[in-house]
């Protein structure tokens, strides 16, 4: 702390105290403004302020005031005004009269004698918060008139003097945009409210003090009066509701009256459009006579050109077909001179036949006479080998008894052999047979079992459809899989979310449709793949929609994505598209809405170069002409069937699984197929059993066949040894024998050269019967042709005769058309006739009608059907006329009473708003009061303590924010080591200046440009006055942006010498004059 200057209150009295009417005001105002012109400050600060008629005083001031520390010094109990000033301030700045605790009323603070009062004070309007400095300037002058009546009238103006506004609501906008608060007990604390907090005992009072310093308890009060605003606003709108349930019963009343109103004008309207209508139902009559006439004459003139076609129809089939018999003649003559060129050859060729047969004839009898010599040779070779098996019997007959034995035992085993080796080749056949059987019966089961494989799969996929096509009842999109539909909502999340640049589209099987139903198979063979497909703009959106399915088709097999750039057009294909009069493309048959759809098809697959032919032969004749369509890749029949221009492909489909139209039908016909191949299904497991069964047969054969085979050689085997043992043992030869065997070999050698000479006869034979058969093949080759042209002839003669029926025939058809033009003409001369006449009498009431309604007027109702109701209607509207009143009454409290529900109905809307929405901000703002206070709390307390903490003090202060009180514990010592006690056990001086240490922890959490205390310091001991002083002038050296006004009896000659405080001197004035006199300190 600085030390203290302590000089005298009479010393240097020059240099202290001036007489306020010398003249050197102005002088010392600017000394002061100069000495004051390097201090920081804000705007709101006091600058000056001036009294006239207020209170006791008929002049007081300008007083001077400094931007930071002011101590106004005047003694107690004294007109010397420091209370004037303070209370001035406090009323000319918008504080009320309780506010100052020196009157109840304004009226009171107006000079006896005097009609009113002035007060101005000049507020500093610089820096970052200056309130419009261009209009302003750099000070705002607030004059205030106070009248006897207790009236308060503003003037607010700029620095120079120029009057800126009149309304109290300009100044509350400047005393907010400075923050300042004259009710605020911190920023203006009276004398009353000092002595107040001073002697309150209670803790209730210093939390009330606390509240009201920091404006919570301002805060407090708006949301008590807004709560009691919300109650009686709820209140209303109860009151509303019944109010506006008897406005809607009175509106609905003149409302039917009104209506009824209504209902006759539009009456009167429809008579008048009823007589217009009937005026043009009469012409449209007429015009529907007239257009049949019309279209009558039309088609029989089409008709005449297409007798006129007719006729030369006919002309040209007689000229055609006189043309062909004339050529058919020719050609028949020409036929006859070929036949006559070719009669001399067939005659050289039959007569060269006839030599070769002789030649033929003479060799026969060449080899027939060969085989006769041949056959005695053969039959003296006989009679020889007799006789040698005679000698050779007699022989055996000489060995005994063990060559017969031998002989008979080979005989016999011979004949064993020949059985044993008959039942080995019956059981090799019957080996065969069996294993045939079996692989035969196998090949047939495996077969059987691919065709059962393949139902079984077809009853699966039919099963699949069916619930697909049952589910697709309700959902179409489910024909094309049970998981397109959430994987269409997951796309839909998606473009929400915005992460696709552009929606994906697909299936895009679905976002087409057929002109015609029949063609349903071939468009759906022609497209395939392309039916489940989707189609992205860019390989972004293709990377999420890949991530889409992922989630959707676990495990299955997932649609084709195709990426293109989205076209908002349809892709111009005149100059490469098909286009066939009787037959539409792919493109054309199909309703297509989206272009990005369009454009995707006819990328992938060309839809616009593939025909449509329902009839498959058709198709053909089409497509495998001579001439096909020009730019057409290929066609579909409707059956599915693909026809290029040099083959064809048979479709694998018989019916339509997406685009077919009746979903009920094709439930049913998957119902029926799903019995018939469950019925086949089980015949194929009937079969399979009987194969399986005759393979186990056949095995069980074959098993037994090869054991009976194995056993029957071996048999065989073991008799063939034995056979060639016996047949091993040498006989005696016979001398008799040699001559015999000699002449048989001579014979045999004969027998070998006859036969040598009967196969040269033989090949002699064949190449003359050779010769024969070639020359008698040209022969009939030769007839053949001739008798063809014959026949040729024979046909070429039927033709002829055909012909000429024909040309018969055609003048006939063309006399016939010839006739019926004639007639047809004549006709139309007639009908032609009667048009003219009809349009006369259409002009006639067309003019009528015009007359009534220049306007053409359409109806569908006949002249007969509104002039009834013309009728019952002017009826209808004699009876109301007669019915109702004042009808310009009646609309007036229609609409009186419209508009007043209509109002009340607006009002509960905006009431019901009004209540909702603040529920919505008391909420929020009851959360950030609640903070505020915590925290306001929590800094005082901190400021509070520090306060203390500089004279030695301790001390506690407590809030108790439920129950409202605030209890402050202070103990003069050393630290903690005394006990607390409350503030009412202190000494007065010890209690002002806790008191002081409260109010500047109060100062340093609210904000404020200046703060007024008025007699701070009257219950202090000089001790406790000096560190309150100390501790004041610390806070206001560090807040040299704040303004401070001190308020004081005592003499502040002892404040130290600074260039922030001024000091203003208040002398007691002469009770008989009316001018006050004042005396300024000038800052040290």
């Amino acid at each position: 702390m600085s030390k203290r200057k302590s000089t005298p209150v009479n010393e240097n009295p020059q240099k202290r105290s001036r007489s306020l009417n010398e003249g050197e005001n102005a002088a010392d105002s600017d000394q002061e403004d100069s000495s004051l012109s390097n201090v920081v400050s804000d705007a709101g600060i006091v600058e000056s302020i001036t009294l006239k008629n207020f209170m006791c005083h008929s002049l007081l001031g300008p007083f001077t005031f400094g931007s930071n520390v002011n101590f106004v010094v005047g003694n107690n109990g004294s007109e010397c005004g420091k209370s004037a000033v303070l209370t001035a301030l406090i009323v000319a700045l918008g504080g009320n009269a309780q506010a100052t605790n020196r009157g109840s009323s304004l009226r009171g603070f107006v000079k006896e004698g005097e009609s009113s009062a002035d007060v101005s004070i000049t507020l500093r309007n610089k820096g970052r918060d200056a309130y419009k400095p261009e209009v302003y300037g750099p000070a705002i002058i607030v004059d205030l008139r106070l009248t006897r009546d207790g009236i308060r009238t503003y003037k607010l103006r700029s620095r120079s003097g120029q009057l800126i506004s009149t309304k109290k609501e300009e100044l509350i906008s400047i005393l907010d945009n400075f923050n300042i608060q004259v009710n605020n007990p911190v920023s203006v604390l009276t004398q009353e409210m000092s002595k107040y907090f001073l002697h309150s005992k209670g803790e209730g009072d210093k939390y009330k003090f606390f509240m009201k310093a920091t404006q919570l308890e301002q805060m407090r009060e708006d949301f008590i009066y807004i709560k009691t605003t919300k109650h009686l606003t709820e209140d209303k709108v109860e009151q509303h509701s019944e109010c506006l349930k008897d406005l809607k019963r009175k509106y609905l009343e003149k409302e039917d009256r009104y209506r009824s109103l209504a209902s006759l004008d539009e009456m009167h309207t429809k008579l008048e459009e009823l007589q217009k209508q009937m005026a043009w139902a009469l012409v449209t009559e007429m015009e529907k006579e007239l257009e049949p006439m019309k279209e009558k004459l039309q088609a029989d003139r089409h008709s005449t050109e297409k007798y006129d076609e007719k006729v030369n129809e006919w002309k040209n089939k007689v000229e055609d077909a006189e043309k062909k018999y004339k050529q058919i003649q020719e050609q028949l003559e020409g036929i006859t001179q070929q036949v006559q060129e070719l009669q001399p050859k067939c005659a050289e060729l039959k007569a060269e036949a006839q030599k070769c047969n002789t030649r033929l004839k003479s060799s026969e009898v060449t080899v027939h006479r060969c085989k006769v010599n041949l056959r005695d040779l053969e039959k003296d070779k006989i009679q020889l080998l007799s006789r040698i098996k005679d000698l050779k019997l007699s022989i055996s007959q000489k060995t005994g008894a063990e060559s017969k034995a031998r002989a008979d035992r080979i005989e016999r085993i011979q004949a064993e052999l020949e059985n044993l080796n008959h039942q080995i080749s019956t059981l090799g056949q019957q080996i065969d047979q069996y294993q045939h059987a079996i692989g035969r019966t196998k090949e047939e089961q495996g077969k059987m079992r691919r065709e059962q494989e393949g139902l079984q799969k077809s009853i699966e996929v039919n099963k699949r459809n069916l619930q697909t096509m049952e589910s697709s009842r309700s959902n179409r999109l489910r024909r094309f899989g049970e998981q397109m539909p959430a994987l269409l909502n997951a796309i839909q999340d998606t473009q929400r979310k915005g992460l696709f640049k552009h929606r994906p589209r697909g299936p895009l099987g679905f976002l087409i449709s057929l002109k015609d139903p029949e063609l349903a198979l071939a468009v759906e063979v022609c497209l395939k793949g392309q039916l489940l497909a989707f189609t992205c703009d860019n390989y972004e959106d293709e990377k999420v929609l890949q991530g889409l399915m992922a989630k959707v088709f676990q495990g299955g097999r997932r649609p084709a994505i195709i990426t293109s750039n989205f076209l908002q057009q349809v892709h111009d294909t005149r100059k490469r598209a098909v286009n066939h009069p009787n037959y539409p493309s792919v493109l054309q048959a199909l309703e297509i809405e989206d272009p990005v759809v369009a454009n995707c098809l006819i990328d992938q697959k060309g839809i616009e170069s593939i025909l449509l032919i329902k009839n498959r032969t058709e198709a053909r004749r089409v497509m495998q002409g001579k001439n096909p369509p020009p730019n057409c890749i290929h066609a579909f029949s409707k059956d599915g069937d693909q026809i290029f221009t040099n083959r064809n492909y048979a479709a694998e489909q018989t019916r339509a699984n997406y685009l077919s139209g009746d979903v009920e039908e094709e439930i049913r016909h998957l119902q029926r197929e799903l019995e018939n191949q469950k019925a086949h299904a089980m015949l194929f497991q009937q079969q399979m059993r009987k194969l399986d069964e005759d393979i186990k047969q056949n095995e069980g054969l074959l098993r037994r066949a090869h054991v009976e085979q194995k056993t029957t050689k071996e048999k065989a085997t073991n008799l063939q040894l034995e056979l060639t043992d016996l047949q091993n043992v040498e006989e005696p030869q016979s001398e008799d024998l040699r001559p015999l065997e000699e002449d048989l070999q001579e014979i045999i050698a004969k027998i070998t050269s006859k036969r040598a000479e009967c196969d040269e006869a033989r090949a002699q034979m064949a190449e003359l019967k050779a010769s024969y058969e070639t020359a008698e093949q040209e022969y009939k080759q030769h007839k053949e042709r001739i008798n063809t042209i014959a026949e040729e002839a024979d046909s070429v003669k039927e033709d002829l005769s055909k012909t000429d029926q024909e040309v018969i025939k055609c003048k006939h058809h063309k006399k016939h058309y010839d006739e019926k033009r004639s007639a047809h003409l004549r006709s139309i001369q007639t009908l032609e006739a009667n048009l003219k006449s009809k349009e006369k009498e259409y002009e006639t009431s067309v003019a009528k009608a015009k007359e009534i309604c220049l306007e053409r007027v359409e109806s569908r109702r006949s002249a007969k059907s509104l002039d009834s109701e013309i009728s019952r209607l002017k009826v209808k509207i004699t009876s109301q006329k007669e019915q109702q009143g004042d009808r310009e009454e009646i609309v007036k409290q229609y609409h009186e009473a419209l508009e007043s529900y209509k109002n009340m109905t607006q009002q509960m809307k905006n009431l019901n708003s009004f209540i909702k929405s603040l529920d919505s901000v008391m909420n929020h703002r009851l959360q950030a009061y609640a903070e505020l206070r915590r925290f306001l709390s929590a800094r005082c307390k901190y400021y509070f303590d520090s306060m203390l903490a500089q004279r030695g003090y301790s001390g506690s202060m407590t809030f108790d924010h439920k129950n409202e009180t605030l209890s402050i514990s202070v103990q003069p010592g050393q630290g903690n080591k005394a006990d607390l006690s409350d503030m009412r056990s202190l000494s007065g001086g010890e209690r002002s200046f806790s008191t002081v240490c409260f109010v500047l922890s109060l100062w340093a959490i609210t904000e404020a440009p200046f703060r007024c205390l008025d007699e701070f310091d009257v219950y202090m001991d000089m001790v406790n006055r000096r560190i309150s002083m100390d501790m004041m002038l610390k806070v206001a050296a560090s807040q040299r942006y704040r303004q401070f006004i001190f308020l004081t009896p005592q003499n502040m000659s002892s404040l130290p010498e600074s260039s922030i405080i001024r000091i203003l001197r208040l002398k007691d004035p002469d009770r008989g004059q009316r001018n006050s006199q004042r005396s300024q300190d000038e800052d040290q």
